[in-house]
């Protein structure tokens, strides 16, 4: 059985924000490789997700906010909010929370795909996603 969970706007900008930020942080360290395939990659996996969090994933919104000069200052917006994502999902439906951690870390590795070794950057930056992901 299927919960309803209720978001904000605030709420669903922050899982886009998160999880599009994701694959920047992985694009933005890709930086040496090919950065434009990896979001490509990380966004289409984005937009096949399911579950209420594929609906907010895939809904046309002007409300990611990623800005930043480097890849610090990306991961200082980046990092808090897949950590703020998973708990406000956590409160609400586990199971919402866990597909929302589960699309992010698809997203990450169709980035990563066209590299037969992801770079050490690029493994750094995964592991760095992966924790934020947990840390909730």
């Amino acid at each position: 059985m299927s919960i309803t969970i209720t978001l904000t706007d605030q709420d669903k900008a922050t899982l886009r924000t998160a999880a599009y930020g994701a694959v920047s942080l992985i694009a933005a360290a890709d930086a040496t490789g090919k950065p434009h395939k990896a979001a490509t990659n990380g966004s289409n996996a984005l937009y096949a997700a399911t579950g209420q969090v594929g609906h907010v994933l895939a809904a046309k919104s002007k409300d990611i906010n990623l800005k930043g000069k480097n890849v610090a200052e990306l991961a200082d917006q980046v990092l808090p909010a897949l950590t703020a994502a998973m708990s406000l999902l956590g409160q609400q439906d586990p199971a919402e929370a866990e597909n929302f951690r589960s699309t992010v870390l698809v997203a990450v590795d169709a980035a990563t795909r066209h590299q037969s070794q992801p770079s050490p950057t690029v493994a750094a930056m995964t592991s760095k996603i992966t924790g934020a992901l947990y840390a909730a």
